[in-house]
């Protein structure tokens, strides 16, 4: 049974689903990057220690980096203190070693799918929806740029219409032959710094939601898509490897290397589908949530900048109430941000 699980791996490049393929990939500018990112998983561990003679090699070679000094030949007899502190040592040293072989495939992996060689798994229908989630938050981070943009000008403006609203009051009361004409324009100032405050607050509310939806919701989304991709890359990398052992000569030593290998291949493949799993219903709920506060921004946001515009005061009171947006109360610091309640 054994063996033909393993002719149907070593002929078929195990894709996982229907939709799943195995292709033939180009070299690409993210190889270093991709590089950097199989390399900086490693243990977590408080001291390193340096195997000479590579990966897998035994543990002659073992160098603690953790202290300049030789190791000790004493013949003093060793207490429970020391068996634990070998026990802690071992521990670490097969941590070091599983994730240097880890490494070594992913990276002999990767190389081979850039420059052509090699062969890797693909869900074309998840990975199309992954690579527009990357330019949907290239999109809205340039929104909201912009949006940060406008929210300077229009503080800057506001600063502005204050100081000019308060220059006419001035001049109006020193000024009795144009009185009037300094006093009026000083009130329409006025009611453009307080338009303009809601105004403000409107868009600022706009661009914190945007905000918090890429660096957050959509980040949260990328984040696991990473993890995700980095399980393919292993499980590919594995993938390989039994197949090689499979295509081997058949003898005692093969064999037991092919059930572990079979073993291993098969956790990484868990793995894999369960990452994968998690993406897809991540993007699903991600995709539902972005609907669902855009429609309420963008409407915000029209119905703000057209009352504003337009000089309709009453609108743009009524769109606070619409969105359940308050002023700050009075004597806060200026413009008078909105807050949602």
């Amino acid at each position: 049974m054994t063996d033909g699980i393993l002719g149907k791996a070593a002929t078929m490049e195990i894709p996982i689903h229907g939709n799943g393929e195995a292709r033939q990939l180009p070299e690409d500018d993210g190889l270093e990057q991709d590089l950097q990112q199989v390399m900086v998983s490693g243990p977590n561990l408080n001291e390193t220690s340096i195997v000479s003679g590579g990966y897998g090699g035994s543990g002659d070679g073992l160098i603690p980096t953790g202290s300049g000094r030789h190791p000790s030949h004493s013949t003093t007899a060793s207490g429970p203190g020391d068996e634990v502190a070998r026990g802690i040592a071992g521990e670490k040293f097969d941590d070091v070693k599983k994730w240097g072989i880890n490494t070594y495939k992913c990276t002999k992996q990767l190389l081979s799918e850039r420059f052509g060689r090699g062969s890797r798994t693909v869900d074309l229908e998840l990975e199309l929806q992954i690579e527009l989630l990357r330019e949907t938050k290239r999109k809205y981070e340039s929104v909201l740029q912009l949006g940060r943009a406008l929210t300077a000008h229009l503080y800057s403006l506001l600063q502005t219409q204050h100081a000019l609203g308060d220059a006419f009051a001035d001049l109006s009361q020193k000024s009795p032959e144009l009185q009037e004409e300094f006093g009026y324009n000083a009130e329409t100032q006025k009611l453009l710094c307080k338009n303009g405050e809601t105004l403000l607050g409107a868009v600022n509310f706009f661009v914190s939601s945007i905000n918090t939806l890429v660096t957050k919701t959509m980040e949260d989304t990328l984040m696991t898509v990473k993890q995700y991709e980095a399980a393919r890359l292993e499980y590919d990398a594995y993938r390989t490897d039994l197949e090689e052992l499979s295509l081997g000569p058949r003898d005692a030593g093969t064999r037991g290397r092919l059930e572990s290998a079979q073993a291993t291949f098969q956790a990484h493949r868990d793995k894999y589908e369960k990452l994968r799993g998690d993406v897809a219903i991540k993007l699903k709920f991600l995709e539902e949530n972005k609907i669902k506060v855009m429609h309420k921004q963008l409407l915000l946001f029209h119905n703000a900048v057209s009352a504003y515009f337009a000089g309709n005061q009453k609108q743009l009171e009524q769109t606070l109430q619409q969105f359940n947006i308050k002023l700050r109360p009075p004597g806060a610091e200026k413009p008078s941000w909105l807050e949602e309640q």
